[in-house]
């Protein structure tokens, strides 16, 4: 089973476009992609709403998704949301593989 989220930051300005490129410059991104059972970690621009990145977050399992919901990278990634003062809207889907 995988678990997909999706997850809206929006903010003023270019503040969601800043968060994300921090994301990638700081090596967040790629840590969170080297993490066991990531299978996904994407940033996407909305052509509708220059406001708002939106990230496609895929894990393997709910487990591994909780390991990664501990890790220190999450206390980073809250501080940076909040640096540019974001809000989120979060989506989540599970994939049952039969």
């Amino acid at each position: 089973m995988s678990i997909v989220v999706n997850i809206y930051y929006t903010g003023k300005d270019d503040n969601a476009k800043k968060f994300a490129e921090e994301m990638v410059s700081s090596g967040l991104v790629d840590a969170v992609r080297a993490e066991e059972g990531n299978e996904r970690y994407e940033y996407f621009f909305p052509m509708d709403d220059p406001q708002t990145v939106l990230l496609i977050d895929r894990w393997r399992d709910q487990a591994a998704l909780d390991v990664h919901h501990k890790t220190e990278m999450m206390q980073k990634i809250a501080a940076l949301r909040e640096k540019y003062h974001l809000k989120m809207r979060v989506e989540r889907f599970c994939d049952e593989k039969k």
